[in-house]
């Protein structure tokens, strides 16, 4: 079977919705152990930094929840796309899904960013690259949210959404290499994309685990609130 069958069987709502409930909770419940273990271990057992002490430790995080605040509007941009070309039930509300979670990602690292630079940089806020490109995802998610909800009928919106997704795309790339191209306050990445890193291996493996929690977690809601929103669809399409 192709990767384009595999995705149009995936389509079916009743293949998802099947698929949507055992993985959710398979994934709650990973997400669960894994934060157990890791923000436990990061919270009590993780050395403390040479540099930055005990505060270091909102890192774990401060970078998973940004890391998933753009992975997640790239991945909403991949099923607005699928939608424009399928027009997919499963696509719709996937995209539709992915959009309160990568909101509450990005007000979450925006907020532990701010706690994690009053001692740092002596301040909670700076009209940084990285600081300011963030909270201008936060102003997209929330807009999406808004244009999502306007209209009673989502299908008589999901084609304006999923094209203004797409075209907020651009600052996903702003964001990943405002550190790198720009004079920015903001530290540069810890772990590179060479495989070159900063961090003890004892730190960088309890990062991993956290980053894989907080993944978890976020796919077990958004598959959760997926399905909530094809179940609803479903019966008010019965219901006409």
């Amino acid at each position: 079977m192709s990767i384009m069958q595999r995705i149009m069987r995936l389509s079916s709502p009743p293949v998802f919705l099947r698929l949507s409930a055992q993985a959710s909770c398979w994934l709650g419940w990973a997400a669960a152990i894994m934060a157990l273990i890791g923000f436990g271990y990061a919270l009590f057992f993780a050395p403390v930094d040479a540099q930055q002490g005990d505060v270091y430790r909102i890192l774990y995080i401060h970078v998973p929840t940004a890391w998933m605040s753009m992975f997640l509007y790239v991945l909403a941009s991949l099923y607005a796309t699928l939608h424009w070309v399928y027009r997919t039930k499963v696509s719709a509300v996937m995209m539709r899904a992915l959009l309160p979670t990568g909101a509450w990602m990005t007000l979450l690292a925006l907020v532990t960013g701010a706690l994690w630079g009053k001692p740092t940089w002596g301040t909670y806020w700076v009209w940084d690259a990285r600081l300011t490109s963030e909270l201008i995802l936060l102003f997209i998610y929330i807009g999406l949210i808004a244009l999502a909800s306007m209209v009673e009928d989502e299908s008589k919106t999901d084609r304006a959404l999923a094209l203004f997704i797409v075209v907020g795309l651009v600052n996903i790339p702003l964001i990943y290499f405002s550190v790198v191209y720009w004079n920015t306050l903001h530290q540069g990445a810890s772990i590179g994309m060479a495989g070159a890193s900063r961090m003890a291996t004892e730190m960088k493996l309890t990062l991993l685990l956290c980053t894989l929690a907080v993944w978890a977690a976020c796919a077990a809601l958004v598959l959760a609130r997926a399905r909530w929103m094809l179940l609803w669809r479903e019966s008010r399409q019965d219901s006409v």
